[in-house]
């Protein structure tokens, strides 16, 4: 995967001025648009998307000192206009490109890109792989922001919103694996921008044969293979630092890649006050 993300970086810098085709190259390069564009946001802790308007406008800086028509220079890197062209610019560097012209700077540079393997994965991880049949998981969903790192406040009143009683009428439901009650996040933007938009449901897997009430939210997962991480300590921390390990050590030193789908964490053990847990991330993935 380390290889793939350099020859994504390559192509991104020989096509600046081009559309890239993430879909089209990464089936070239033998993987997924989806395993791609996670890894590299996980890795490089921006979107692809992101880094290569960055790189656009890193570039285009030196034709906009360099004195080059603006709407040539917009056109040149895909924008239909020097409004659109100025948005984007301004985004990047802070300063509109009169400014720029005007006064050579200042310029905010994003540096071309270089994945290397270190030698980090010296802690093992507790891992298993699960093949599952169709995964029904019903519960009660809702729309929130995705964070990355600490708490998520919307997720934290989604679930303090329900009656003491419902979670225990979930529990009672549960009769498939992953087992008990569940946070499962599906519909994530394949970059893994912070702030986009995911559906997050708390709930339970139910059996083929179980009768779902009307009022809980479904949602259907094909059947596929799992990769299952356990990890113990400080919640939610310690399960960041999982996700975080998958990207950096676990994938890029096994043959398999993600596909598609929710990712869902299931609560193990836990302390009163849910300072400290026991749990276990579950991840879809197919052999790479």
């Amino acid at each position: 995967m380390i290889a793939i993300l350099n020859q994504v970086v390559g192509y991104v810098e020989d096509h600046l001025t081009e559309d890239i085709d993430v879909a089209d190259l990464a089936r070239r390069l033998g993987t997924t648009e989806y395993h791609t564009r996670r890894m590299f946001s996980s890795l490089a802790g921006m979107p692809l998307s992101e880094y290569i308007r960055r790189r656009r406008m890193s570039v285009a800086a030196a034709d906009v000192v360099g004195g080059d028509d603006l709407l040539a220079i917009a056109v040149r890197y895909g924008y239909g206009s020097t409004e659109a062209f100025g948005r984007a610019f301004r985004a990047v560097h802070g300063v509109v490109p009169g400014d720029v012209r005007r006064d050579g700077g200042p310029l905010r540079t994003q540096p071309q890109l270089r994945f290397r393997l270190t030698v980090e994965g010296n802690t093992p991880m507790d891992t298993r792989i699960a093949e599952l049949s169709d995964l029904r998981l019903v519960g009660h969903a809702a729309r929130v922001p995705l964070i990355h790192e600490g708490v998520n406040p919307h997720i934290q009143a989604h679930i303090a919103s329900l009656p003491a009683d419902e979670h225990l009428r979930l529990k009672a439901l549960s009769s498939a694996e992953p087992a008990g009650l569940l946070q499962v996040s599906a519909d994530l933007d394949p970059d893994y921008t912070e702030g986009s938009e995911l559906t997050y449901l708390h709930g339970v897997a139910v059996g083929e044969g179980t009768t779902v009430p009307d009022d809980l939210d479904v949602i259907e997962v094909p059947a596929g293979g799992w990769a299952v991480f356990r990890t113990s300590g400080p919640y939610p921390a310690a399960l960041q630092a999982t996700w975080a390990a998958t990207a950096a050590d676990w994938f890029p030193s096994n043959p398999w890649r993600l596909r598609p789908g929710p990712s869902i964490v299931a609560i193990l053990e836990r302390a009163d006050d849910f300072s400290t847990a026991t749990s276990e991330l579950w991840l879809p993935v197919e052999r790479a």
